[in-house]
């Protein structure tokens, strides 16, 4: 069975929520605290996790963000008695399996960590070979960079001219958008392509934690900069540094520049350094929230990562690359996308970005009944975008018909939906069918029409 980290400050809930999972099989570390829990993460590396949203010194979706960044094959499911919808739309963008509100009954506790193991029922045995010792520090697992926009092409070609200059890089742009694969694929492509390589997610740990990550331990411990050493260090969010680590970097970044000529590999000082982040820096260095002057370091050579809503012909190569990946780790049969499927996610502005179309598509795999991914199994929040209007009687008031049977009524609901959705598909029986998700028989059927007759192109 699967391995689980619970981490939920609520002592009850957690041993509870522990005893169920362990009930079914599971083998359960269960943590009070945020830094316990990353711990647990990143020693046990887990096939799940469940988090609370609040817990005493970490916040949950910075939790979770760092999971999804660090253990990409691990599932999160959060789970809070603080739940709005703003929170449950953040949780799911950042990479979230699942949104339970508690209270919870017990039974969808269950249901939701089957439908999260089974969607990731795959072994963790390669995404741990490439882990660093850090528990915020990674070796990432791929860079391939993907799509046909002009907009991505560019960010290629800058790639290519500036991947052996090592100067510092500023990646922008919004969450998802894919900036660890282009801080890889710049390390990649450089002359450093064989050193290593690590990450760490600045917004996810404490202050006096990150500041040891970054420039070493009382203990003697080196920071990322000397595991790093002829490599390169990508640092993601960089614009959550405390102020005093701003100093600090700023700092030994001009230590760094005075006495790079007289530095070497062997004492850990060579290294490239690519920082990213979702907000404009320049825009908060003038607002005073950032160092000016450390703005001005990091921003040698800047590029922005535009949305994937201004990029949607890379949606399909996404979509192709992201299926085989799935077929590939888990062994299993090829799906495929059905045109009418693709229609929606083309149209839907993914404000997750690549992270969020990721992880629709995995959603949609584990919900395909057969090979084919029909509209029918992708998030309903993909497929509400469109609307389609209603029917009513005159003054816009909907008569009910009160005193026919609720079967009567509900198959009433049932055709008017259905000649609505052939009136927004143009009266194409086959996309209607697709796009509820019924056979053309089922469809046929409900209109009261003979199956063997032909559908409209």
């Amino acid at each position: 069975m699967a391995k689980l980290v619970i981490i939920d400050d609520e002592a009850a809930i957690l041993e509870l929520m522990s005893k169920l999972c362990r009930a079914a099989g599971h083998t359960v570390f269960g943590c009070t605290t945020g830094i316990d829990g990353m711990a647990a993460i990143r020693s046990q590396q887990p096939d799940l996790v469940i988090v609370d949203l609040r817990i005493g010194d970490v916040n949950g979706l910075d939790l979770v963000s760092m999971c999804k960044e660090q253990f990409p094959s691990t599932a999160v499911i959060m789970v809070t008695g603080h739940g709005t919808v703003e929170t449950a739309v953040e949780a799911m963008r950042l990479g979230a399996f699942d949104y339970l509100t508690k209270p919870f009954d017990l039974g969808d506790l269950i249901k939701t960590v089957n439908q999260a193991l089974n969607r990731n029922n795959v072994s963790t045995a390669v995404t741990n070979s490439i882990l660093g010792s850090s528990a915020t520090v990674r070796s990432a697992a791929s860079s391939k960079l993907i799509g046909h926009s002009e907009a991505i092409q560019r960010i290629f070609e800058i790639v290519r001219r500036v991947a052996d200059n090592d100067s510092p890089v500023l990646l922008e742009g919004e969450f998802g958008v894919g900036k660890h694969m282009v801080a890889r694929a710049l390390h990649e492509a450089s002359r450093r392509g064989a050193a290593p390589y690590k990450e760490l997610q600045c917004s996810a740990m404490p202050e006096e934690a990150l500041e040891s990550e970054l420039f070493g331990h009382t203990n003697g411990q080196g920071g990322i900069f000397s595991r790093a050493s002829g490599g390169t260090v990508h640092l993601a969010e960089v614009h959550v540094l405390p102020a005093r680590i701003q100093a600090q970097l700023n700092t030994f970044l001009d230590e760094m520049q005075a006495r790079r000529s007289a530095w070497s590999n062997s004492n850990g000082s060579d290294f490239r350094l690519v920082v990213s982040t979702t907000i404009c820096l320049e825009e908060a260095s003038k607002k005073g929230t950032f160092r000016e002057d450390l703005y001005y370091k990091l921003s040698v050579v800047p590029l922005k990562i535009p949305p994937l809503r201004e990029r949607r012909e890379d949606i399909k190569p996404l979509v192709d690359h992201f299926l085989k990946e799935l077929t590939d780790r888990t062994d299993s049969r090829a799906k495929t996308m059905d045109a009418y499927a693709l229609e929606f996610l083309e149209k839907y502005p993914w404000p997750g970005n690549i992270s969020e179309l990721r992880n629709a598509v995995e959603r949609a795999c584990a919900f395909a009944e057969n090979d084919r991914i029909r509209p029918a199994d992708l998030p309903t929040k993909v497929t509400q975008q469109i609307e389609v209007p209603t029917t009513s009687s005159a003054g816009g008031i909907t008569q009910l018909p009160i005193g026919s049977t609720l079967d009567d009524f509900i198959r009433g609901q049932e055709r008017l939906f259905i000649q609505e959705t052939l009136k927004y598909n143009n009266g194409s029986r086959e996309k209607t069918a697709s796009m509820l998700g019924v056979s053309i028989a089922t469809l046929y059927r409900k209109m009261g029409l003979n199956v063997d007759r032909k559908t409209t192109a």
